[in-house]
C-alpha cells in the first residue's frame, strides 16, 4: 500500500516514514502543504497522514482541497494534544480519523490498516477467499491452513489484489500502489512477482488464484468460503 505523509517536523517525518516502511508501506513524504497538495493530486495513494500545522498551506485547507478534487482515499489528521478544535476541524474538512501527538506507532499502524480495509469494503483484518487466507494486520498468508512465506513485495501485491477481488488491475496501477514515486513504472517486476506468487500459493495450478487478462492486467479469483 502506498501512503502520503505530510509533516513539516523533519525528525518526526523521518521517524514515521521509517516505521511505516518497516511495516510494509511505500511512503511518499512532503514537508509543507503545497508539496503535499501537489503529490496528493498527482499520485495514487491508498491513504494519507496529514499534520494540521503545516507551512505554506495548513493541513485543514489541504484536506479540504483534496476532497474538492475528489480524492477519496482515507486521511488521518495529526493534531496537538491540547488543540481539540483541530480534531473537529479535520473531521469536518474530510479527514476519516485523527491522532493526537505524541502517539504510539502501533496505534497509527492499526488505524491505517483499519481505514484502508474499510475503504475497500473489508471490515475484518482477515481476508478469506476459499482456501486462501490473509491477515492484513500481521501480513501472514495461508493456503489450506498451511503458512506461506512471501517477500515484502510479494505480500504487498497479493494484499492489493485481495482487497480488490475480481477487479482487473493493470501492471501500472499495481506498480503505483506498491512502490513509491521514484520507481520505474516500465519495469516488468509485476510479472516476476505474479509468477513467484503462483508458484508459492498454487504450485500444482489447482486453484488459479491470480488470473491474467491479456493486455489488461491481473485479478484475484473469488472462491466460495462455505
Amino acid at each position: 500500500m502506498r501512503l502520503l505523509l505530510v509533516e513539516d517536523d523533519l525528525a518526526l517525518q523521518a521517524n514515521l516514514q521509517g516505521q511505516l516502511v518497516s511495516a510494509g508501506y511505500s511512503v511518499d513524504v512532503a514537508g509543507d502543504g503545497e508539496e503535499g497538495l501537489f503529490k496528493g493530486r498527482e499520485y495514487p495513494y491508498d491513504a494519507a497522514i496529514i499534520d494540521v500545522g503545516l507551512p505554506k498551506l495548513d493541513g485543514i485547507s489541504l484536506i479540504k482541497t483534496l476532497r474538492k478534487l475528489d480524492k477519496s482515499y482515507p486521511i488521518i489528521v495529526l493534531t496537538a494534544r491540547d488543540h481539540w478544535q483541530d480534531k473537529v476541524s479535520g473531521l469536518d474538512a474530510g479527514a476519516d480519523d485523527y491522532l493526537t501527538k505524541p502517539f504510539q506507532s502501533e496505534e497509527l499502524l492499526a488505524r491505517l490498516n483499519a481505514l484502508i480495509r474499510r475503504s475497500a469494503g473489508q471490515a475484518s483484518p482477515v481476508i478469506e477467499n476459499g482456501p486462501l487466507r490473509l491477515n492484513t494486520s500481521s501480513a501472514q498468508v495461508w493456503v489450506n491452513e498451511q503458512s506461506i512465506t512471501l517477500t515484502s513485495y510479494e505480500y504487498k501485491l497479493l494484499e492489493y489484489l485481495a482487497l480488490h477481488p475480481e477487479q482487473v488491475k493493470s501492471k501500472t496501477e499495481l506498480t503505483e500502489h506498491i512502490y513509491d514515486q521514484d520507481f520505474d513504472l516500465d519495469s516488468n517486476v509485476i510479472e516476476v512477482f505474479v509468477r513467484r506468487l503462483r508458484k508459492k500459493l498454487d504450485p500444482g495450478a489447482e486453484y488459479g488464484f491470480i488470473e491474467t487478462l491479456r493486455g489488461q492486467g491481473y485479478k484475484l479469483k473469488v472462491f466460495d468460503n462455505k
